[in-house]
Parts: structure tokens; C-alpha cells; sequence
């Protein structure tokens, strides 16, 4: 695959070191072959400032990715999990040292946990910084210098949203490019300037960009991605964690939200996701002819589609997710294990929690009749899958015991899972790890059309309670799951339409970097996240079969934890720097 190499500044606020970047994409991010390049060689070649900006792209996914925290050697380290694993809905792959598992424990803090958000969002804010500066002087037309710079102006917002979230309120460098030798600024700006910027960043960039972009410019930062960024934005702002100062103290006052609480803000929000939808440019892809529920599969392994609004590209013949969750059996491996809770989350497919005692559920028949967004998201036992090498399916036996002439093997509970699962979202059915003829030309969602829905749902909810305009975006969502009946019960309170949007949030959303940050906004992760964990161990004698819920792990949850630590590596460079409360 081309790439680009560029000698450049990997930034921090507080100091840097140099190192090369590398392109790794096709598609518009495909690069030409060049090497050792300077600042000044590169802004004076179209291919190579167009580059530049791709470059940028290469790292959009970076928060949401699913082997995200990795243990082992510093040199050749091991994925073990994504930001599931850090939440309720996973278990790490392995009881090794990673920022997964400091959380899981409860023992994160300034010292372990990864300095990727920092270190990965400011050094790709400085490359936006360093393109707009010298982005006049390219050779390139002045209408495609326009949509460049409209671009990188949307991704420098998308990389300060990332940050917002883990930490609060961070230093805005505006269009500052330091180097090693400046004495670089590290106070940190209020929550409240940073959520200003972001929105202002989103507005000046929407101004320059089509709605959507299509043909070999799919997958760039579009005016649609802009408004989404500011639904999402938003939607944070105006929650319990952010909106009033909820766990500041002392000196964070004011930089780990807002000082005050105004419910005004939920309006906003709603204001800006209506936005999305008043565009009419994004719909759900829907399915339920071929078999319930199916568009919600059939979505994650379409490239192109009316449902994504940001997207990580990726070559057209990735497995990338299936080499990380797929069973030994596929030679899938290092990612994370769905965990009991969360399969307990779907509801019947007539739409009923399991815990509703007219829904239905049979604990001992425990994945019938579910809703389909369970077997789309989680690969149980006897979940069929494509085998490797060869056509057809087989099924996932994850039982121990013995059944159909198969007895505990590789992909078993407490030998390939230590919960019993594992994950099937966004996963094509087609693909199979390790395996050249069964491949994927998917690319990964960043924020898709659904999301939106329940934003607007939720912040319209909590402004206004649950009108008929909030029942009809649920709703949306639950027949395209394949529900039937799809239609909430008629007179929820505010409270219980909060509970539903939660819960199809949980479920809906799974696995695509939401659950963490959702509990935390919403000031439960005390409760979600002090837990027993557990998993299912399925026992099978021939035609005879028992399930049999077990404890995997005590999870911690402490206060310090609704925010990230700043990297004690960064810390200690500025006393202008201040720490994240409890760390």
C-alpha cells in the first residue's frame, strides 16, 4: 500500500519529539510513494498536501477503535479491548496490565493510564494547524483549497470533541504551531470554551461543505458531519455530568463543566440534532423482509450507505474486526468479551425487557425469540458463522460438555471466552479472519444517522418530555430492530421514556465507543459500573442442555472516574497544568 512519509512535530501542549507519520488508507486516502519530505517541499506539491490532509483522516477513529488498549512489551504490544472493556458491555481478553483493565479495577490514575487521546489529538490538531497556515501557497484551485480547508477545520473540532470528553476543558491553541524550543501554554480553557470553540469550528466548516459527500470524496468531513459533531457535542453539554459543576473542585471549577446548570441547554441540543434530520439526507437502512431486523446487520457491512454520517475508511478488504472478535476457531483473537448484562439488555422481539413478566422469556431456552439485534451484536453458543477457508457455515460451540459429536473445544467458555460470548457486531457474516477468500469492504461507523435519532429523542425528552415526536425517533429505531410490536407503551412519564432511551442506547449503540461515555455523562457509572460481572457457561449431554450464569468480576467505580487523568507524563512538564479531581 503508497504511504506517505513526513518528518513532523509528535505534539503535546506541553513538549514533542520527532517522528514520521504514516497514511495508511485507499480510497481518497490512498498516497503516493515519497519519502524524508520537509514542510516546505510538501505545501508546494498538490499530491502532497493533499496528502498531508489525509494523513489527518488516518487517525479519526482512533477513541473508538476496538483494540484500543493493548498489554505486553513496549515493542509488540497485545490488544485486549477497546472502550468496551473499559465499560459494562465487555470483558478484557486477558488480566494484563492496560488502561481497559485499570478501569474495569478501578485502579486508573495518572501514571498508567494511555496518553493516545492527548498525544493523538494534539498532534493532529498542530498537522490542521500547520495545513491551514500554509494551505495558500499549494498549488492546488482555490475551490478545492476552500473544501480543504472547511475539512480541516471539521477534523480539528472532531479532535478537540475527543478530548473534551476525556478530560474536560483542555488548552485551545487556536491556530498557534509551537515547536520544542517555544515555551508552549498548558492552562487549561474552561469546559465552556471548549464546547464554544467546537460549535464554532462545526459552523465555519458547514458553510464550505455539501450535505454529503459521494464518489471519491465518500468518507470526508461533510456539512452533515458537522451538524452531527455539534448534536453530540451538545447532547454531552447538556448532561447531568457537564451541565452544572457536578464533580469540579477547588482549581477544576469551571474546566470540568459548567459552573452552572441551565436546562436551556438540553433545548440546544435538540435544536441541533432536529438539524440532522431536517437535512433529509440520512435515513435508517431498514430490512425486515428478508428476515427481522436484518437492515441492522445488513448496515455495518455496507461501505457505502444513506445511514452513515462519519466514517473511519478502510481498504476494501478489511477483516479488521473479525481478527479481533472472532472465536479461535476463525483465528480471531486479543478482543473483548461481551458480558452477561448487556445480553440481558435486548429485550423479547415483542419489544419487552426479560424482566417484564409478560414478555415472554425462557431462562432456560435464554436466546429464543429475542430481539435480532441480539444475535446481529453477540455470537453465543451455537451462533452459525462462515467458516474459514471454505463455504458455508458452521456452528460457534461454546458449550462444554458434549453435542453433535462435538465436545468442549478451542471456542468454549472458560478456554477461547472467559464469558461465554463473544462479539458479533458490525462483523460480516461473509468474513472470516486470516482468510483471503472471505474479506470485507466495510468501513466503520463514527457517528451514523441512529445516533442522532436517539439524541433527539433524549435531549427533547428531558426539555420537553416524551411527545409524540420523541416516541416517533424510538420507534424508528425499534422497527427497524425488527420488533413487532415496534410502538412504545402509550403514557410513559418523563422518567420511564429516559429509561427506554437509555436502554435502546445500550443496545442500539453497543461496541461503537458509546456506553462508557454515556454512563458517565449521565452521572450512573456509580451504579453501572460497581458491579459482579457475569457471564454464561452453557452445559450440554446430547439433547440435554442447562444455562448457568457465573461471576467473572468484581468491577470499582470511583468519583475520579467520570473524567480521564491528564498523563502524568504531561502533568509534570507545567504546573499550569491542572489534574483532573481525585487524581
Amino acid at each position: 500500500m503508497k504511504k506517505l512519509y513526513f518528518k513532523v512535530l509528535a505534539y503535546s501542549v506541553l513538549g514533542g519529539f520527532m517522528f514520521f507519520t504514516s497514511c495508511k488508507k485507499d480510497g481518497f486516502l490512498g498516497q503516493t510513494q515519497t519519502s524524508n519530505l520537509t514542510e516546505g517541499t510538501v505545501f508546494t506539491d498538490s499530491a502532497n498536501t493533499v496528502s498531508f490532509l489525509a494523513n489527518i483522516y488516518s487517525n479519526v477513529g482512533f477513541s473508538a477503535a476496538a483494540g484500543r488498549f493493548t498489554y505486553g512489551p513496549i515493542l509488540s504490544p497485545t490488544p485486549n479491548g477497546g472502550i468496551d472493556a473499559a465499560s459494562d458491555e465487555a470483558e478484557v481478553s486477558a488480566s494484563a496490565g492496560s488502561t481497559a483493565l485499570a478501569f474495569e479495577t478501578g485502579t486508573i490514575n495518572a501514571a498508567v493510564v494511555t496518553d493516545d487521546a492527548y498525544k493523538t489529538c494534539y498532534t493532529n490538531i498542530r498537522s490542521v494547524n500547520q495545513l491551514l497556515k500554509n494551505l495558500p501557497k499549494a498549488p492546488i484551485n482555490n475551490f478545492v483549497k476552500t473544501q480543504m480547508k472547511a475539512e480541516a477545520r471539521f477534523l480539528r473540532a472532531w479532535y478537540y470533541s475527543i478530548l473534551v470528553k476525556h478530560y474536560g476543558g483542555v488548552h485551545l491553541l487556536g491556530d498557534s504551531i509551537y515547536t520544542y524550543t517555544d515555551k508552549i501554554p498548558a492552562a487549561r480553557n474552561t469546559y465552556a470554551d471548549c464546547v464554544k470553540y467546537i460549535l464554532a469550528e462545526c459552523d465555519t466548516a458547514a458553510q464550505n461543505l455539501p450535505t454529503v459527500q459521494s464518489g471519491v470524496s465518500y468518507g470526508r468531513a461533510s456539512k452533515g458531519a458537522c451538524l452531527a459533531l455539534k448534536s453530540r457535542v451538545l447532547l454531552y453539554a447538556a448532561s447531568p455530568l457537564f451541565n452544572g459543576q457536578s464533580i469540579g473542585e477547588g482549581k477544576s471549577v469551571g474546566l470540568a463543566g459548567y459552573p452552572d446548570s441551565d436546562p436551556e441547554r438540553w433545548h440546544l441540543a435538540e435544536q441541533a440534532a432536529e438539524a440532522v434530520i431536517s437535512t433529509g439526507a440520512y435515513s435508517l437502512n431498514i430490512d425486515n423482509a428478508t428476515a427481522p431486523g436484518f437492515g441492522f446487520q445488513k448496515l455495518f457491512t455496507k461501505r457505502v450507505n444513506t445511514e452513515y454520517i462519519f466514517q473511519l475508511m478502510r481498504p476494501t478488504d478489511n477483516v479488521d474486526l473479525e481478527t479481533l472478535w472472532q472465536p479461535p476457531s476463525r483465528t480471531g483473537k486479543n478482543g473483548a468479551f461481551p458480558l452477561q448484562g448487556l445480553v440481558d439488555a435486548f429485550p423479547m422481539s415483542n419489544g419487552k425487557l426479560i424482566t417484564d413478566p409478560a414478555s415472554g422469556y425462557n431462562p432456560n431456552d435464554p436466546y429464543a425469540n429475542r430481539d435480532p439485534r441480539l444475535d446481529y451484536s453477540i455470537i453465543h453458543d451455537q451462533t452459525p458463522l462462515q467458516i474459514r477457508l471454505a463455504s458455508g457455515t458452521s456452528p460457534i460451540n461454546i458449550f462444554v460438555g458434549k453435542y453433535n459429536g462435538n465436545t468442549t473445544g478451542p471456542d468454549a467458555v472458560h478456554v477461547g471466552t472467559t464469558t461465554g460470548y463473544y462479539t458479533n457486531k458490525m462483523l460480516d457474516p461473509a468474513a472470516v479472519a486470516n482468510d483471503f477468500e472471505h474479506r470485507t469492504g466495510r468501513c466503520l461507523p463514527l457517528i451514523r444517522y441512529a445516533e442522532i435519532l436517539l439524541n433527539y429523542a433524549e435531549a427533547a425528552n428531558e426539555y420537553e418530555g416524551p411527545t409524540g415526536s420523541v416516541y416517533s425517533a424510538v420507534e424508528a429505531i425499534r422497527q427497524r430492530a425488527g420488533l413487532n410490536p415496534y410502538q412504545l407503551p402509550t403514557g410513559l412519564s418523563q422518567v420511564e421514556m429516559r429509561a427506554v432511551i437509555q436502554n435502546e442506547r445500550r443496545i442500539e449503540l453497543a461496541f461503537e465507543e458509546h456506553r462508557f461515555w454515556d454512563v458517565r455523562r449521565w452521572k450512573i457509572a456509580d451504579q453501572t459500573d460497581n458491579i459482579l460481572t457475569k457471564g454464561m457457561e452453557v452445559d450440554r449431554d446430547g439433547a440435554s442442555v442447562s444455562y448457568k450464569q457465573f461471576d467473572v468480576r468484581k468491577r470499582n467505580f470511583r468519583k475520579a472516574m467520570y473524567l480521564w487523568p491528564f498523563p502524568q507524563s504531561e502533568v509534570a512538564k507545567s504546573p499550569e497544568l491542572i489534574q483532573n479531581p481525585g487524581y
